[in-house]
């Protein structure tokens, strides 16, 4: 069986079965970064191209480490070492890297839509990165991956994300992924981080952390994305995270068994105090591992391969 898809732009486009064939494709791959030798052939001679206009740490580095396991040449890319200083449009810098006969193109943009612009006007797979406050498929999958490895199952989950949903381009993805998959989704938050629209998604809407708090199987902490903030949200950062950041006396009113996540990069004290987020009920860190094989997973699929037990051998 093989991904019938050209690119990768966001899970609002993919269909259930679309997703739960990439998560197991995805843990096929789990096993390879736990091998002495952590790399397989299955992409030798292909060259991926990470175009990333925005920082990043976990994403950039986590797409080239599962290019190199997968044995893929790869080049990186950023906005301020490229042409685009110069003047240079999007669509030219595309363009002509594709010229250069490239395979495959990771891109991270500010503008959203821009990985499905470049996926219109190129021929190779393009894999969306993060566009802006859009969407960032690829943390969604993961975050996903990590809980199907953890729970076993979607149905009936209760999944909370908790924070700047009004910016957060995980927090779209991730709702798209979890309602698609069985769960049921809740978004907390302040009134003004939370988009007026937001229930049409089939989401239920919250301002009060400690009354979704016990009900919730999942706890998906979100940072304030102070760079998209263009006007004040909230009075004070304290008081944001007096009402709204998860410390160890609010886990107290939660579930023995329920998973911390956070998509990173994390503001300890903030949204999640330094106790919660190195405690015994976050998967954080497995988010992380998690991420690297779904990356192997969607850059093999997008490069033909077909789901079979001994790719993993």
């Amino acid at each position: 069986m093989k991904f019938e898809r050209k690119d990768l732009l966001g899970l609002e486009e993919l269909s259930r079965g679309e997703i739960e064939f990439i998560l197991e494709t995805a843990g096929s791959f789990v096993e390879i970064s736990e091998r002495p030798i952590k790399k397989v052939p299955v992409l030798r001679g292909l060259t991926v191209v990470n175009l990333f206009s925005e920082p990043s740490t976990r994403t950039r580095i986590s797409f080239e480490l599962a290019e190199k396991r997968l044995s893929a040449d790869t080049v990186n890319i950023t906005a301020s070492s490229s042409s685009v200083v110069k003047g240079e449009t999007l669509k030219d810098t595309a363009k002509n890297i594709e010229a250069m006969n490239i395979d495959m193109l990771v891109v991270r943009h500010n503008a959203p839509g821009a990985p499905h612009y470049l996926a219109d006007v190129l021929h190779c797979p393009v894999i969306n990165a993060g566009d802006g406050p859009h969407e960032h498929p690829t943390q969604a999958l993961l975050d996903l991956l990590t809980v199907k490895q953890k729970r076993g199952t979607f149905e009936g989950l209760n999944v909370t994300i908790i924070g700047d949903i009004l910016h957060s381009r995980v927090a779209r993805s991730d709702i798209w992924g979890f309602t698609k998959l069985g769960a049921a989704v809740t978004v907390c938050g302040p009134p003004t981080l939370i988009p007026p629209d937001i229930e049409s998604t089939g989401v239920t809407v919250s301002y009060d952390l400690e009354e979704v708090i016990p009900r919730s199987d999942i706890l998906m902490l979100l940072r304030i994305q102070t760079e998209r903030l263009k006007e004040c949200f909230f009075p004070s950062i304290r008081e944001y995270s007096d009402f709204f950041g998860l410390d160890s006396a609010k886990l107290e009113r939660a579930k023995p068994d329920v998973l911390i996540m956070h998509p990173g990069p994390l503001n300890r004290g903030v949204e999640i105090t330094p106790e919660v987020a190195d405690g015994p009920r976050s998967v954080i860190l497995d988010q992380v591992r998690y991420g690297l094989a779904v990356r192997m997973a969607v850059l093999y699929l997008l490069s033909g391969g077909e789901l079979k037990s001994e790719d993993s051998d």
